[in-house]
């Protein structure tokens, strides 16, 4: 008997397949049910996690932060794409950020009517910490958002604890995907109709700041392993702003938010001598005009900014917590009403992390910081690659068909260039600022058209035959069977010359990529020689890949997930390798090409890989905007 005939296959058959656990995949859930309920349409979702807690809102959050406010007139949808467009350099699909904006408030509205806290003032209206953020209790805020979708969908149609780990297609048409149950000897066949990818972004791909036994803390959920780029892409869609990577400035080493201190708080940051690096260092940011005189500063700009001052032997930066706290309570002349202001400025300077970020309180506490009588260092952390949050990469997506250009509409908005194939939150490019609420309002357009597209499309996709469903299975269990073959080899089963373990693999994955792609260990610099090299060890990579081995069904899906980020990391390198400028600073430096050139560069830096040679092809996609 084969070896991976061990597991059962299991095939099951629907209409559309959701697949991912976060925001995006719960919103796609509550949309996709109440269509599909509506026209007999079967709707099942799948995640390598438990619902409740999946994705990258699975530790819960601060706020919310994507609330246009288009009821009281506080925003606009307009308002909101000028302000994305600014913040990624103008390299924005302004017709999917308005798309988002003019939905997003709905879903924040749901999340209320489904039993989420928000802040509210004594006129009943949501407290904001900044212009598009709103404040919540949101320890539970994933939990309230995955009872939603559970209710939505009946725990029938869901599948927790299992990996998707590649797509089926035929002829550029979404079949379905295949995967593996984590926790049970049970391979699963989804057939499908349309496919909603919301599988998150990628950590790991560069080598992180926390190394040893800090290594699973990172800023982005540490198991986003790039499986939303790795589906689109091998399935042969159109890939976008795969050279956008985001580089967030966090709390350093547990990676604390600092939108509420800067916010919510009014907290300056500065250098080690007093400095306010984003007052000195102005002027340094001319060449970026016209996005260096925008408010607000983009971030990247502002990375830039302090990493000139890291780089001058500045460092190391610090968030001016006890200025912050001390300035705000100065605002109450009553000595018992200050003090009273002062315990609750502290509190909730503790409950912004115990919302979301809880190692970072445990690092206060471990470090004897007092947020309220001394600064707390702040650093920019490794890369990550997110469609939701200030980055943009994903798939190429087709837009709403009452404002998307001709160029940027082919089909069902949300729809990527392979047919039946649609894409939300971290999956879906060039349209960033999304966060929780954004995604989630993403995933329900992507599943409403998802929905119109079966009903307009009844016929069955192509059928995979079961030798080539067989072959399948064989290669995704393939790294189980190389370990029961050789683990006996040597004393150790970490040294081995017959295979690479997991582990082993991410850390070569994630120096390769630091050193020659431009990661923190690199000062976030690179040049078209390194990118070249870089593109060398990853076609060695991707031969060692073959040997990748797992001792376990945990560890057959970290296998899987590396091979999801060597794929991401392609992507990126190839992208970065192909824009010739440095429209980023502060994300990243091409010491080949410093500057911005707004001539040549002002487009989409697009790509494809051949499903079926592997070939790539990179190429530019016009910008076209449609707010002025």
């Amino acid at each position: 008997m084969a070896f991976h005939d061990k597991f059962e296959t299991v095939e099951v058959n629907t209409d559309v397949l959701i697949v991912g656990g976060g925001m995006a995949a719960c919103g796609a859930a509550v949309e996709a049910a109440y269509w599909g309920k509506k026209y007999g349409v079967k709707v099942t979702l799948v995640d390598k996690a438990a619902l409740d807690r999946s994705g990258a809102v699975g530790m819960g959050l601060s706020a919310i932060n994507t609330y246009i406010g288009i009821a009281k007139g506080e925003n606009t949808p307009e308002d909101f794409v000028r302000y994305v467009r600014n913040d990624l350099m103008g390299i924005t699909r302004e017709d999917l950020v308005y798309n988002i904006a003019r939905h997003v408030d709905s879903s924040v509205h749901l999340f209320e009517k489904w039993g989420l806290p928000l802040w509210k003032d004594e006129n009943g209206n949501y407290v904001r910490s900044g212009r598009w953020q709103v404040m919540i209790n949101g320890e539970s805020y994933k939990v309230v958002v995955a009872e939603a979708a559970k209710n939505a969908l009946g725990m029938d149609n869901i599948y927790e604890r299992v990996f998707i780990a590649h797509p089926l297609v035929k002829d550029n048409r979404i079949c379905g995907a295949v995967g593996f149950s984590v926790r049970e000897n049970k391979f699963y066949v989804f057939k499908a109709k349309a496919v909603v990818a919301a599988m998150g972004g990628a950590v790991h791909v560069f080598r992180p700041r926390s190394t040893g036994e800090g290594l699973g803390r990172s800023w982005y959920t540490p198991f986003s392993a790039g499986s939303s780029a790795y589906f689109t892409t091998m399935a042969g869609a159109e890939m976008t702003c795969q050279e956008v990577r985001f580089v967030p400035v966090r709390f350093k080493d547990a990676y604390g938010p600092v939108g509420a201190w800067f916010l919510f708080f009014k907290s300056r940051a500065t250098n080690a001598f007093g400095g306010e690096y984003t007052v000195e260092r102005k002027e340094e940011l001319k060449p970026w005009e016209p996005y260096a005189s925008v408010k607000p500063l983009p971030a990247n700009l502002r990375n830039y900014q302090g990493m000139l001052d890291e780089w001058a032997g500045k460092g190391p930066l610090f968030m001016r917590t006890e200025e912050a706290i001390a300035n705000l309570a100065a605002q109450y002349t009553d000595e018992k009403e200050r003090k009273k202001k002062l315990r609750e400025l502290e509190a909730e300077a503790w409950e912004d992390f115990l919302d979301m970020t809880v190692s970072q309180s445990l690092l206060w506490a471990a470090t004897n910081v007092r947020p309220e009588e001394k600064p707390s260092e702040i650093a920019a952390a490794e890369p990550y690659f997110i469609g939701s949050h200030s980055g943009a990469s994903g798939a190429w997506v087709s837009g709403p068909e009452d404002i998307a250009p001709p160029e940027y509409q082919w089909g069902y908005c949300n729809m990527t260039t392979v047919k039946g194939l649609f894409a939300a939150g971290d999956a879906s490019g060039a349209s960033s600022h999304k966060f929780s609420s954004g995604s989630h309002a993403e995933g329900r357009i992507a599943a409403k058209s998802a929905v119109r597209f079966v009903l307009e499309n009844p016929e069955a996709p192509p059928e995979f035959s079961a030798a080539e469903i067989e072959a399948l299975k064989e290669k995704i269990y393939k790294p189980m069977e190389l370990f029961e073959q050789y683990k006996g080899y040597t004393t150790d089963p970490n040294v081995n010359p017959n295979y690479i373990r997991p582990k082993q693999y991410m850390m070569r994955l994630m120096k390769l990529m630091d050193e020659y792609a431009g990661g923190a260990g690199s000062a976030y610099q690179t040049n078209g020689p390194k990118l070249q090299r870089a593109l060398e060890l990853l076609a060695l990579l991707k031969e060692d890949s073959e040997k990748l081995a797992a001792e376990d069904l945990n560890e057959l899906m970290r296998c899987w997930e590396n091979i999801h980020r060597t794929v991401q990391a392609e992507n990126h390198v190839r992208a970065v390798l192909f824009r010739e400028e440095t429209r980023w600073p502060g994300y990243y430096i091409r010491n080949d090409f410093p500057t911005m050139d707004q001539e040549n560069w002002k487009v989409f830096v697009n790509l494809r890989r051949d499903p079926n040679t592997g070939e790539y092809e990179v190429f530019k996609r016009p910008i076209i905007s449609i707010v002025d």
